[in-house]
């Protein structure tokens, strides 16, 4: 049965930790690397992207595979207002499998409708981002144990779909979440009654020292720009926040820091040096992660 994986909520506990060992088994090179040489990637990008594209155009090299790309959207039948239905119903005859970031939410969904191969979604809007939140779970295992943790979620709560990705899957574990948001960026109360109905603690937080005190984790996220509606909302709460190695001075020592990337200045260049900082771990974590994800829909 074909296999799509659009998101992190369609994945059963059992699935999220087989991942996460094979992950670790490829990581640790124990890996066919030509397990996926006669097979074709489709990448459809309709929003900019450097660590997501370019890290599942190196997987499927690792993998023996090869890479199509339409392109920035400016070079493609996008601006002769090919719907993406279309776009989809094309690419998939060209490729094995496509992986597709798209402004819109539910893209990725509706995508599936349309494709008669694999589809991956690596964005869809304020939506859900699969495989950024399996190397968020993956980068905090080699850390400590996913069960029995304090993870803190910083940021933009209201349109981070790396935030409310994270958030389902640690449902799948013994955690407490703690949130901190600017004013208007908080996470969505269905959000969080949803992560209460499946049975995790949140609790929120409006101060920065009293959040970052007792984290095992701490996930920040930018504000995002391109979110609002107009500059006036985003500069209202542009740097309302920063993560600076003042802050971390009385945090437990074997608490990391995670950040999807890009950032912005959000966390203090100071931060990279400490123990704490992970996120560029975070970020190379990609390509295995990203590689069990492609053998486990083509291979």
């Amino acid at each position: 049965m074909m296999r799509h994986i659009i998101s992190i909520k369609e994945f059963e506990k059992e699935e999220i930790d087989a991942l996460l060992d094979h992950t670790r088994a490829i990581d640790a090179g124990n890996y066919d690397r030509h397990a996926l040489e006669d097979k074709i990637l489709g990448v459809l990008f309709f929003e900019p992207s450097t660590r997501t594209r370019m890290s599942f155009e190196a997987a499927m090299a690792r993998l023996g595979g090869k890479s199509i790309d339409m392109g920035g959207v400016e070079v493609s039948s996008v601006v002769k207002g090919e719907t993406l239905a279309d776009t989809v119903r094309v690419v998939s005859g060209y490729a094995d499998a496509i992986v597709l970031r798209h402004p819109k939410e539910g893209a990725a969904r509706l995508a599936t409708e349309f494709s008669s191969v694999p589809v991956i979604n690596a964005g869809d809007g304020a939506g859900q981002h699969p495989s950024q939140t399996l190397i968020d779970l993956y980068t905090i295992r080699q850390a400590m144990p996913l069960d029995g943790i304090d993870v803190g979620l910083l940021g933009d709560l209201r349109y981070g779909r790396t935030a409310h990705s994270l958030a389902y899957a640690l449902t799948n574990y013994d955690v407490t979440i703690h949130t901190l948001a600017p004013e208007g960026l908080e996470m969505p109360p269905n959000v969080i009654e949803n992560l209460r109905e499946r049975g995790v603690e949140v609790v929120e937080h409006t101060d920065i020292a009293e959040f970052a005190h007792g984290l095992d984790v701490m996930y920040v996220t930018r504000i995002q720009r391109e979110r609002f509606p107009d500059m006036a909302s985003y500069y209202a709460v542009a740097s309302s926040y920063r993560v600076t190695p003042e802050l971390l001075s009385g945090a437990r020592d074997s608490m990391i820091v995670l950040h999807p990337l890009p950032r912005v200045d959000e966390i203090d260049p100071g931060v990279d040096a400490l123990p704490h900082a992970r996120y560029f771990q975070q970020a190379r974590n990609g390509i295995p992660i990203r590689m069990a994800l492609l053998l486990e829909v083509m291979g």
